[in-house]
């Protein structure tokens, strides 16, 4: 796709978001923020937005505090955040900066200027292997680094990276995975790592399950990148640019320099610091950087980490790279009570040096995990009162590891469990377990009573009170009415805890806020951290100088002054003058409003990266809060207590949510495969589109009992469009398209626009004599001899027999015009099974079958489709005795969760279905021969081959997923592919008719790091025609079912 077709395309996305701006839903904004919002559109343009729906959708984090913003911002280039500080200064105006909105103490919401970036302009990862190099990142966007030191964190090895670099908006896990290869990572592994951002990571100084206060952010971080609030860059790997800093600011360094003198000078003050910091601890401000480092790099690189954005506006950091050792052994021990888990928690912290990780999970944790897959059968088998440690061990040789294992063993064997001590290798095995663990917190949070509020702390005590500690908690769950979950990091003595309380009850939450002061109490006193890694936020605010006295408090106040002097900066968080706000702008209760599987979402985040609408529109979290608050406030102005403002806010997002919730989501459900608890958020759209149908039911009965009419409508269309072309030019043609789109709503014609298919289905068996032989067994009723080949000629094998669902679509698209191959996919697909001595036998009837994918928003007339389809299907397979293969991935999974459903009906075996990749890798492979053509190629596995019906079936035969790259490997292709695009947005004709969002899903396709992935690519292969114009649409050359080149390449 052209420079100027994207900017096109973008100008078309752009404009959307002017006219919902414009459309005066802003509630009465002050003139301050109006003004403010006004300045800013000069560099930003449209991606500063004022209407309600948006301000309050980006208002939404995993925290248990509901704050709207008055103006939300997307944020690309550090120049950006300059004149936003200084606009900041300008209108006295706070700024609040979010990473990715998992953080749950309340630091990421704002209500006044919340600036967003998490977006791709942040998304920078370099890796650093020279340690001689010294070179400022900034200059070339290349990161070098100052000589090493000798840290244990440091890995010095010439063949793997050094450090590595990350903008604010990498997310955690990207970083580990730019590092895998070399046996590397970076050292904080919070069990958000798959969604938190390294901004975030670095500004609560998160650490996680294994780190501990060895590997986090502090101990591992070697430079940053910050924007200070009057606009300046300071880059502490520059040389240069430390002394300039300085220079012009000397008042600065003197007043770090002069705390630093007033903490030493105070030996009780030193011996508390480096008493407290021991552990993990996040209650304020960094304040051991002091303590630790006699230089400004050091005092400058450390001040900042858990300063959870309140200092500054951290863009870029460096880590030293950490080992990620090869072999690792998991084992999930049970124990009696807490008392010999603590006693085996003491063993374990004894033996940290090769103990990785110890997860503490009392019984309401376990009860929470009981019946999700995967968990061992012990499980089942707890008592009340029992509770487990999920132990790991790491090490780079097996065996280095089975001597740790016999260690550990034996170390522990005095202590009795409840089902013995077994170590686990298995690889898949421990991922179930670990992501029972990280999804604990919304497991756990799911089970909460409708319209309870989630609340999640962390504390942290030193390992001898960890016993006594969590105790204590426990009676005060007991003391003070609530049903709480303990789990944590226990060989760090990190403890986290859940309770659910129903604060829209007034005397509920007057309850939660002497809960929360005896908790402070209790912590205090076994001079414990009241936060432990999950940041300050509001939620601890009120409560630092409680545990570090006033004197430490004062130097936390003193750091605030030096960098924000004017409180503009993330306001009221790790520092506030209000003591309830704790217990202020909590979400309100919602008890019964939406449906229960979605009533069960906390808003944790965790789906928003996989969502192609998320730099369009809404992300599924976002979808979900704000459906949610809609009925909230329906449900309201039923009981007629509802009031003007709150009247306005629901108008505003009731105008919105059509576009913004329903007709800009793809109804992947690709969220439901990163959320713990499978949540569909497809289903609100869905559900939507049923109940505002934009066509007469009776029409689409009538296309529903007329597929192969509505078939050859389509190949009219098609064809219509392609003489159109031909006539006027495919750019006025375009143009034309595009304009009456804008009117009335008809379809787009895209640059790799399909042609019309006129290839007739006829079923081809290998030989006709084998068939008439067939036939007549089955006649005669002969069932020993039905399925034999009753050819002997080695030239006449029959090898197999396939039953080919034809998808609608591929009956009536052939490929562009612009495609090297022009043959249909039916044609190509034939010609590969005859190769292999594949026999191709349409089902009965199958210009009038359909998926019924296309009909699902309206379920009884799907139902019905469905059902010809699974009756043709069952019939044609003869009872499931021959596979089943369709040619678009999309209907291939609504196949197989169709007739998954009705073999469950009618309790009978499930005929076997394959996407055509998985059937070819299966069934075909085998027996060709593969020619190899080096070409380089793009790869796109559809969504659909990753869904979690599909996962689900993959499990039990071929990855779906998978298939496309063996295939492509196994014809020798140099494979190049974007892992960042895990669904195209072209959602079957939502790429006609909502093109803006398969624009923006693949806005940055094939871009990685500034570089293209794509360069020399002249083609490219997917498995969904649909999908395959999208892609081409956007990156400028043909791409086609990867039958296409199976077939160029065999023989």
């Amino acid at each position: 796709m052209g420079n100027n077709a994207i900017h096109t395309a973008q100008r078309n996305i752009y404009n959307i978001f002017d006219s919902v701006n414009n459309q005066g839903d802003d509630l009465g904004l002050d003139q301050v923020y109006l003004d403010f919002y006004h300045d800013a559109k000069v560099f930003l343009g449209h991606r500063i937005f004022k209407d309600y729906l948006r301000r309050f959708a980006y208002g939404i984090d995993a925290s248990c505090y509901r704050y709207i913003p008055k103006l939300v911002i997307w944020a690309h280039t550090e120049e950006e955040i300059q004149k936003i500080f200084a606009l900041s200064h300008k209108y006295k105006l706070a700024l609040t900066f979010r990473a990715a909105g998992t953080s749950l103490s309340g630091q990421a919401s704002s209500q006044s200027v919340l600036v967003v970036c998490n977006n791709i302009h942040w998304k920078n990862i370099s890796l650093v292997f020279d340690l001689g190099n010294s070179h400022n990142p900034s200059d070339t966007g290349l990161a070098h680094s100052h000589q090493a030191d000798t840290s244990a964190n440091k890995t010095a090895q010439p063949n793997a990276p050094v450090s590595i670099w990350c903008d604010c908006g990498v997310i955690g896990a990207d970083a580990n995975l730019a590092l895998k290869a070399y046996q590397r990572k970076i050292g904080p592994d919070p069990a958000t790592i798959n969604n938190a951002l390294i901004g975030g990571i670095f500004s609560n100084n998160s650490s996680g399950m294994c780190c501990g206060v060895k590997q986090n952010s502090y101990q591992t971080i070697k430079s940053i990148r910050v924007i200070l609030s009057d606009g300046y860059i300071l880059d502490t790997s520059s040389e240069q640019n430390l002394k300039d800093f300085c220079v012009t600011y000397p008042h600065i360094v003197e007043n770090l320099l002069a705390l630093r003198e007033e903490i030493l000078s105070d030996s009780a003050l030193t011996a508390q610091i480096k008493r407290k910091f021991a552990i993990k601890n996040t209650t304020g401000y960094g304040i051991n950087a002091f303590v630790d480092f006699e230089d400004i790099k050091g005092i400058l690189d450390h001040i900042f980490i858990g300063a959870e954005g309140t200092l500054g506006f951290v863009s870029r950091v460096e880590y030293e790279c950490v080992r990620d050792f090869t072999y690792k052994a998991c084992a999930l021990l049970f124990y009696e009570n807490l008392a010999l888990t603590a006693q085996a928690i003491k063993i374990l912290a004894k033996n940290d040096s090769i103990v990785s990780a110890a997860e503490m999970l009392d019984y309401s944790s376990l009860v929470s995990v009981q019946n999700i897959q995967g968990m061992p059968a012990e499980i089942k088998q707890i008592t009340e009162g029992n509770c487990a440690i999920l132990v790991q061990l790491e090490e780079d040789s097996k065996e280095a590891l089975n001597r740790n294992i016999a260690t550990i063993t034996t170390e522990l064997e005095s202590i009795p469990t409840c089902f013995g001590m077994r170590f686990s290798f298995d690889t898949k095995e421990q991922e179930i377990w670990w992501k029972v663990r990280k999804g604990l917190l919304p497991y756990t949070a799911s089970m909460r009573p409708s319209g309870a509020t989630v609340i999640t702390e962390d504390i942290c005590f030193e390992i001898e009170y960890f016993a006594p500690g969590v105790e204590g908690i426990a009676k005060l769950f007991k003391q003070y009415g609530f049903e709480g979950v303990i789990f944590g990091h226990a060989l760090s003595g990190n403890v986290h805890f859940i309770i659910t309380p129903m604060l829209g009850d007034e005397n509920e939450c007057q309850r939660f806020g002497a809960f929360m002061e005896a908790l402070v109490e209790l912590v205090v006193s076994f001079g414990g951290s009241i936060k432990a890694e999950h940041g300050t936020g509001r939620m601890m605010a009120p409560f630092v100088e409680k545990e570090w006295g006033a004197k430490a408090y004062q130097i936390n106040q003193k750091i605030k002054g030096i960098f924000d002097s004017a409180h503009l900066i993330n306001p009221d968080v790790i520092l506030t003058d209000d003591k309830d706000i704790h217990l202020k702008n909590l979400k309100p209760s919602n008890a019964n409003l939406i449906e229960d599987y979605l009533d069960a979402c906390m808003e944790c985040g965790f789906c928003e990266k996989i969502c192609p609408s998320r730099n369009l529109t809404l992300t599924p979290r976002q979808r979900i809060a704000v459906y949610r608050e809609i009925e909230r406030l329906k449900s309201m102005q039923n009981l007629n207590e509802i009031n003007e403002i709150e009247q306005k806010e629901l108008e505003a997002l009731q105008k919105g949510y059509e576009y913004f919730g329903v007709e800009t989501c793809a109804t992947c459900s690709m969220c439901a495969t990163l959320c713990p608890l499978e949540i569909d958020t497809a289903k609100i759209a869905l559900h939507k589109s049923q109940t505002h149908a934009p066509i007469t039911e009776s029409m689409v009965r009538f296309f529903a009992n007329h597929i192969e009419i509505t078939t050859q409508f389509m190949r009219f269309g098609v064809g219509c469009a392609n003489v159109a072309n031909t006539l006027l030019g495919q750019t006025l043609t375009k143009n034309i398209a595009q304009k009456l789109h804008r009117f009335c709503k008809t379809p787009v014609l895209l640059d790799f626009f399909p042609t019309k298919n006129t290839y007739a289905l006829t079923s081809r068996f290998i030989t006709q004599e084998c068939e008439d032989k067939r036939q007549e067994n089955k006649h005669q009723n002969n069932r020993e001899n039905m399925h034999k080949n009753e050819c002997q000629e080695n030239n006449h094998k029959e090898n197999g027999r396939v039953i080919y669902f034809s998808s609608c679509l591929n009956r009536a698209f052939a490929p562009s015009a612009q495609a090297k191959d022009k043959r249909s996919i039916a044609e190509v697909f034939e010609n590969l099974c005859k190769k292999a001595r594949f026999s191709v036998i349409y089902p009965p009837n199958i210009e009038e079958l359909c998926c019924s994918k296309a009909y699902k928003n309206h379920p009884k007339i799907a139902n019905k489709l469905a059902k010809q389809a699974y009756q043709s299907l069952l019939q044609a397979s003869e009872n499931g005795a021959i596979p089943i293969v369709c040619d678009h991935s999309a209907c291939s999974l609504e196949l197989l969760k169709i007739i998954t459903d009705f073999a469950r009906q009618n309790n009978t075996k499930p005929l076997k279905i394959l996407d055509m990749p998985a059937f070819i890798q299966e069934y075909l492979s085998p027996l060709l021969q593969f020619i190899p053509n080096a070409q380089k190629v793009a790869l796109y596995a559809p969504c659909s081959t990753r869904n979690l019906s599909t996962k689900a079936e993959s499990s039990k035969s071929c990855n779906w997923e998978e298939a496309i790259f063996a295939l492509a490997r196994l014809c020798g292709a140099n494979i190049a592919y974007d892992s960042n695009v895990k669904c195209c947005g072209f959602a079957g004709n939502k790429g006609f008719l909502t093109p803006e969002l398969n624009k923006s899903a693949l806005e940055y396709f094939g871009e990685h790091n500034g570089k293209s992935l794509f360069s020399d690519v002249k083609q490219g292969y997917s498995s969904s025609s649909t999908c395959e114009i999208g892609l081409s649409d956007r990156s400028g050359f043909v791409w086609q079912h990867i039958v296409y080149l199976a077939d160029s390449c065999t023989k």
